[in-house]
């Protein structure tokens, strides 16, 4: 059983763990430098207030096992919100992005945004899968976008309406 519930600051150090182990094996997210508790701290402090929501999904024993957050990007305009979502390593396709998806869809038509934007590294196939399943479509693609560490990689937005 999974249970979802806004992050908190005390989530931070499990999140980052979790994070860590997904940019240390590479090849699905855009971030490619490991990031602290404190970090995901800032981020969490740092987003447009009332603008962003975060989630935990949590199991029973207690260990966070995936999140996700809504946040306003600057190239999206007003009524969209970007999306991140993490699951931990082995965990994937057991409800966890379901559940933590159902919280943030609730969580971003109460803030009233009216579509999701999700931007996934085209060779991340788990993430354009899950967001397909989640019944979101493609309406962009970004070729030869740089990351951080100066790999090249394209993107694939995709957008989820939220009415």
């Amino acid at each position: 059983m999974i249970d979802t519930r806004p992050a908190t600051p005390l989530d931070a150090r499990p999140m980052a763990a979790l994070l860590n182990a997904i940019i240390e094996k590479g090849g699905t997210t855009a971030l490619v430098r490991p990031v602290t508790a404190e970090d995901l701290h800032d981020w969490m402090e740092e987003e447009t207030p009332g603008r962003s929501a975060w989630h935990v999904a949590v199991a029973e024993d207690g260990e966070i096992v995936g999140f996700q957050w809504i946040e306003p990007a600057q190239y999206l305009p007003e009524d969209a919100a970007e999306i991140a979502t993490f699951v931990q390593i082995g965990r994937t396709g057991l409800g966890i992005g379901s559940a933590l998806f159902e919280a943030t869809k609730k969580a971003a038509r109460h803030i009233g945004y009216a579509w999701i934007n999700a931007n996934i590294r085209a060779d991340n196939d788990g993430g354009l899968v899950y967001y397909q399943s989640r019944g979101f479509r493609d309406y962009d693609r970004w070729e030869g976008y740089k990351l951080e560490n100066g790999e090249v990689v394209d993107k694939v937005l995709k957008r989820y309406d939220l009415d």
